[in-house]
C-alpha cells in the first residue's frame, strides 16, 4: 500500500481532426474513426500523466537498474517509424508484472516483471513491443478515446463482481488502463520483433517470455485459491491469446537467428533488487500487514488471502467475505462517529458506536446490502490516528459462522503501532543470483526461499523451469531471500 489516498486521473485532450485512427465498434460492427491528438499534445499528455504515475506507484530508487533498463531501450529504439518521438524509461517500485507506455514515449516496466524475465533479450522485447503501440499511436488512440479510466474500489469489484457493491463501500481507485485490442497487440508484436532485430537480440524472446507471463498468472491464481488473481496483471492490458502467440512465433521465424540473448546479463542486473513489496508499500507477512515506515500493523484470519496494493489492502475468504483496509485525510481532527456518517451518506447506518483500538478513538457502524444478489452486512471501522484515519470496510454474507464475524472483529482490534524491534526486523525479500552446483535440486533450493505455500513451482516460474526440469551445473538462477 504505498498510496493512502483516492486516485481520480482526469483526462481534458483536445483533439486534431487531421490526425485519426479507423477502429470497429464493438456493439456495431461497423468501422469508426477516431481524432487522435497532434505530436505536440501527445507530449504534453505524455508528461502530465507521468506526474500521476510517479504519485501512484513511484519509481524504484536503485540507478544501476534503471541505467540497464534505459540501455536496452534504447538499443531497440534506434530505427523506429517515429525518429521525432524521445523515448523515456521507467521502473515502477511494484511487484505487479505489468508494462505500459503513454504518449509522448514513456515506456513503463515495473519490478515485478523485471524480476520475471529470464534475459535481456525478454526484457528487450516488452520494451520494444512497448514502443510499438507508441509508434503504432496505439496509446495515443486511447486517450483520445477517453479509455483511460479510474478503477473505482477496484479490489472489491474484482473480487465480488458488483460495481454497486464497491460504490457503496467507496472504495480508492486504481490508475486502470483498458485492454490494447487484438488488433493493435499483434502491430504491436510486429513491430517490437522488428525492433528487437534492429537491437541485436534474440527474437524468438517475445514468444519465450510470453510463456513466462502465462506461467506466472496461473500461479496468481492458484495462489489466490479461487482460480481468480484479483490483481491488475500483464494481460489485462494486453490480452494474449493461442493465435497470437503461435503468430509470434512464425513472425519470429523471418528474422535471423541466433541474436543476443544474454541470460546472465540480466540476472546480475537485478541481483539484490527487491522483490515483491518495498518499505514504501509496507509488508504482507503470512496473515498479516506491516508498515514500518508509518509505524503500525494488523492481522486477519486464518483461511484470508492478504493481497498489498497500492491503494488499499486487501483480505477474501472463500466464504465470500472481504475485508479492505486503507488510509482517508482527518485533518480536521473529525469525531470519528461523526466521520463514520458523513462516510457513506446514503446508507441507514445501524448501531453506530465509539469504540477504542489499543488505546486510539474509533467508532463503527453497519448497513446491509446485497452482493451478487446475496445479503450481506457491510461493516465500516474509523480509527484515529494522527491527521488520517485507519479505515476497515467489512462485506459480511449474512448466516455467517460465529468465528468468521468474531474473526473480522478481531482484525480490527489488531490494529496497533509497531514496536521498535518490529521495525528492524521486517525488510523487503529481495532477489539472490546463484550458481547452481552439482547435486542441487529446484525442490532443496525453493524449500529456502521465505514462502510457505507453493514454494517449488514459484521457483520454477522465477525461473521459466517447465515441470520436471534439473538445475543444471554452473548456470545462474534466481531465488528470494529475506
Amino acid at each position: 500500500m504505498q498510496r493512502f489516498k483516492t486516485f481520480f486521473a482526469i483526462f481534458s485532450v483536445l483533439l486534431t481532426p487531421a490526425l485519426a485512427a479507423c477502429s470497429t465498434n464493438p456493439a456495431t460492427g461497423q468501422q469508426q474513426f477516431t481524432a487522435l491528438m497532434s505530436p505536440g499534445q501527445e507530449v504534453q499528455v505524455g508528461a502530465s500523466e507521468h506526474q500521476k504515475i510517479a504519485q501512484q506507484f513511484g519509481f524504484y530508487d536503485d540507478a544501476a537498474v534503471n541505467a540497464y533498463v534505459t540501455r536496452v531501450g534504447r538499443k531497440v529504439t534506434t530505427k523506429t517509424e517515429r525518429p521525432d518521438v524521445q523515448y523515456k524509461f521507467f521502473v515502477l517500485d511494484s511487484p505487479i508484472v505489468n508494462a505500459f507506455a503513454l504518449p509522448g514515449g514513456y515506456i513503463y516496466v515495473s519490478r515485478g516483471l523485471l524480476a520475471l524475465a529470464g534475459s535481456e533479450a525478454e526484457l528487450a522485447a516488452v520494451l520494444a513491443h512497448e514502443t510499438g503501440h507508441i509508434t503504432g499511436r496505439h496509446s495515443a488512440e486511447r486517450y483520445s478515446r477517453g479509455v483511460v479510466t479510474t478503477l473505482g474500489a477496484g479490489v472489491l469489484s474484482a473480487v465480488l463482481g458488483s460495481d454497486g457493491a464497491s460504490q457503496a463501500l467507496g472504495l480508492g481507485a486504481n490508475l486502470y488502463l483498458s485492454a490494447y485490442s487484438r488488433g493493435q497487440e499483434s502491430e504491436a508484436d510486429s513491430l517490437g520483433l522488428r525492433y528487437m532485430n534492429h537491437g541485436g537480440y534474440d527474437v524468438d524472446a517475445m514468444a519465450k517470455f510470453l510463456g513466462s507471463l502465462k506461467a506466472q498468472s496461473d500461479l496468481d491464481s492458484r495462489l489466490a485459491g479461487n482460480g481468480n488473481a484479483n490483481g491488475f496483471s500483464y494481460f489485462s492490458t494486453h490480452p494474449a491469446t493461442a493465435d497470437r502467440v503461435a503468430q509470434t512465433r512464425a513472425q519470429a521465424g523471418a528474422y535471423p537467428q541466433g541474436g543476443l540473448v544474454d541470460h546472465n546479463a540480466h540476472l546480475k542486473a537485478i541481483d539484490g533488487m527487491i522483490y515483491g513489496d518495498s518499505e514504501k508499500q509496507g509488508f504482507v507477512r503470512g496473515q498479516s500487514f506491516y508498515h514500518p515506515q508509518m509505524g503500525f500493523t494488523f492481522s486477519v484470519p486464518e483461511g484470508f488471502n492478504l493481497k498489498n496494493s497500492p491503494a488499499q489492502i486487501s483480505a477474501t475468504s472463500q466464504s465470500g467475505a472481504v475485508l479492505i483496509f486503507d488510509m482517508a485525510a482527518n485533518k480536521q481532527r473529525m469525531d470519528p462517529r461523526l466521520y463514520v456518517q458523513s462516510w457513506v451518506k446514503d446508507k441507514q447506518l445501524q448501531g453506530l458506536e465509539a469504540i477504542s483500538v489499543n488505546g486510539r478513538k474509533g467508532a463503527t457502524a453497519s448497513f446491509t446490502g446485497s452482493i451478487n444478489g446475496r445479503a450481506v452486512t457491510i461493516r465500516l471501522v474509523a480509527i484515529e490516528y494522527g491527521d488520517r484515519f485507519a479505515r476497515f470496510q467489512m462485506a459480511i454474507p449474512q448466516g455467517a459462522s460465529a468465528a468468521l464475524v468474531d474473526g473480522l472483529k478481531s482484525a480490527t482490534y489488531s490494529f496497533r503501532d509497531m514496536s521498535a524491534s518490529e521495525k528492524q526486523s521486517v525488510r523487503p525479500y529481495r532477489i539472490d543470483i546463484f550458481a547452481a552446483q552439482t547435486g542441487d535440486s529446484v525442490s532443496a533450493i525453493a524449500r529456502r526461499q521465505p514462502f510457505t505455500q507453493l514454494q517449488e513451482e514459484r521457483f520454477r516460474v522465477l525461473n521459466g523451469l517447465n515441470p520436471g526440469q534439473s538445475l543444471q551445473a554452473g548456470q545462474l538462477y534466481k531465488k528470494i531471500v529475506e
